[in-house]
């Protein structure tokens, strides 16, 4: 009887395992392609190392800074400033599998005005937060895949150079130095 049990057992447990591996089985079609491979290769394809396409000097001097420090970088790199006008926050950040379709549809859901703009002669938006002129974002293509964007965030009330215009800027560095 013990000798049967087991006969049995072993049974099910292939008749279980051929089911679920039968069950789970399915063709895709298509080509597979690793993560961030897109036929070009930019400053964008070492993990982590998105937050130096811009040198700190750079940034500083396109948002008018005397002094910059980096308070956080992975694929959303931040950094803190000051200069005549005060503090000044930046962002960048960098989506691999982001559209530029994504980050319109998430501005506009949020109230924001979305412009269109070319960068470096790819496509971009411009975004400004309602009532708000002390800040501005832009999202471009990045030149392997995905999408950047930089936001400058002045003080409010302070006198400060066009957010706009260095938000612009930071994406045309981006953009020149990924090629």
């Amino acid at each position: 009887m013990r000798r049967q049990r087991s006969w049995v057992a072993a049974l099910l447990a292939t008749v279980a395992i051929a089911g679920t591996v039968t069950g789970c089985s399915r063709t895709i079609e298509g080509t597979a392609v690793p993560v961030g491979a897109s036929g070009e290769h930019g400053e964008f394809r070492n993990l982590l190392t998105e937050c130096d396409a811009v040198s700190d000097d750079q940034i500083a001097e396109v948002v008018g800074a005397d002094a910059i420090s980096r308070s956080f970088f992975g694929a959303i790199c931040r950094w803190d400033a000051n200069g005549p006008s005060g503090r000044i926050k930046i962002v960048f950040n960098w989506f691999e599998t982001g559209s530029l379709e994504v980050e319109r549809q998430t501005n506009t859901q949020l109230g924001y005005r979305v412009e269109d703009v070319l960068i470096q002669g790819r496509k971009a938006i411009l975004l400004n937060r309602p009532g708000d002129s002390d800040s501005c974002g832009i999202s471009a293509g990045a030149p392997d895949q995905g999408v950047i964007g930089w936001w400058v965030h002045y003080r409010p009330g302070s006198p400060h150079p066009d957010p706009c215009e260095a938000v612009r800027k930071l994406a045309e560095l981006t953009l020149s130095l990924s090629r």
